[in-house]
């Protein structure tokens, strides 16, 4: 496809990091995003059991995250590959490739939380290895899986075959990179904004062939947590950047074009701010409907195992009966006959009848209507 160079903008050569921040410029946005994801993570810290508003949250930032690259897979899809394959193995049998793609953003994602959990830097080796995690398997593969790009890449508008941003030179990225992790882990900024300066960074370096913004979205995530900013790794911004995905990018391009690293830090600060916002409304549906729904499993299936079926639909809101039964720790008959009640009360729909040695596959619908995106 022959592209249109007009109006490209290229790296901000020898600018960064920025010298002078003018914080006068943001100050506000800094103490609302600060505010905010302050109080979703005193929420999830409040939560018995905080894997229950994970889970979909997680899922959620996988589906969005894979979509803004043109990746289109649903909620409804990935966990329905959830309940059928072990959590550690990749399958393409009968399965779309975007969902293949979903499931290994979200493995990626969770293998790198727990690579810096045992100790291991950011650095340029881990996200090599995100890299290679998140393209190991289908259209990806083919497109140099944890290496650095070696052609200059471009970031375009392909409905107007036009090139928007000319991200770093091949020769120029090792230096590029080292200039970014020193950054990283010497850069007394606070931690906000160290993040947001990291991400635009890592966007306008573009190391990779393919799979950057989703490697630069997981960054986010990653560089909050290190600094203490969240107490776990579950911050996720995908939502609001899709909303936005036209004023993020010209947003961007400001900084490599006039230097306007203020308006970008106003913007991502506002993106926090937002999604805190969000992602704690979300949070609160959810812990509704987990009380609403204890009182309601207790009274039906009259058994002390009863928050241990709560909890397991939660986790596991889309799932096949044989998971039920032996993940759950509810003994096997209390199991059978759990799935007999929710069945008759409408609290799970059948979603494939059993079939031959296949079992049932069930969905727990209040909470799908709550997570769906």
């Amino acid at each position: 496809m022959d592209l249109n160079l007009d109006g490209a903008i290229n790296y901000h050569y020898d600018k960064f990091p920025p010298s002078n921040l003018d914080y006068v410029k943001f100050v506000e946005p800094l103490l609302k995003a600060t505010d905010a994801i302050a109080r979703y993570d005193q929420m999830l810290k409040n939560m018995h059991n905080s894997e229950i508003l994970l889970a979909p949250l997680r899922n959620q930032e996988a589906v969005i995250s894979s979509r803004m690259e043109g990746t289109i897979s649903t909620m409804d899809e990935i966990l329905k590959y959830e309940a059928d394959h072990d959590p550690e193995t990749v399958s393409a049998t009968n399965v779309r490739s975007e969902v293949i793609e979903t499931i290994l953003y979200q493995r990626a994602l969770r293998a790198t939380q727990q690579a810096i959990e045992d100790g291991y830097p950011l650095s340029k080796s881990l996200i090599k290895s995100i890299h290679q995690r998140l393209l190991s398997f289908g259209r990806g593969a083919k497109k140099s899986p944890g290496e650095f790009k070696n052609e200059q890449n471009y970031l375009a508008d392909k409905l107007k075959k036009k090139i928007l941003f000319i991200p770093i030179s091949p020769e120029k990225l090792e230096e590029g990179l080292d200039q970014l992790f020193y950054y990283i882990n010497n850069s007394t900024h606070p931690s906000l904004i160290k993040t947001g300066i990291t991400h635009i960074e890592f966007e306008s370096l573009h190391p990779f062939e393919d799979g950057n913004g989703r490697i630069g979205r997981m960054l986010i995530t990653l560089m909050l947590w290190k600094s203490g900013t969240i107490s776990a790794p579950h911050f996720y911004i995908s939502g609001y950047l899709e909303d936005n995905k036209d004023l993020y990018i010209a947003t961007m391009r400001k900084v490599s074009e006039s230097g306007d690293w203020e308006s970008w830090c106003s913007f991502f600060l506002q993106a926090v701010e937002q999604q805190a916002i969000r992602n704690l409304s979300i949070a609160e549906n959810v812990r509704t409907l987990y009380e609403e729904m204890k009182a309601v499993f207790s009274d039906i299936l009259s058994s002390k195992w009863s928050v241990n079926a709560l909890d397991f639909v939660f986790t596991n809101p889309v799932f096949r009966n044989n998971k039920f039964t032996t993940r759950s720790g509810i003994p096997t008959a209390s199991a059978a006959r759990f799935t007999r009640v929710l069945l008759e009360k409408n609290i799970i729909n059948t979603l494939e009848e059993a079939s031959g040695r296949r079992p049932a596959l069930y969905s727990f619908e209040p909470l799908m209507e709550l997570v769906r995106v």
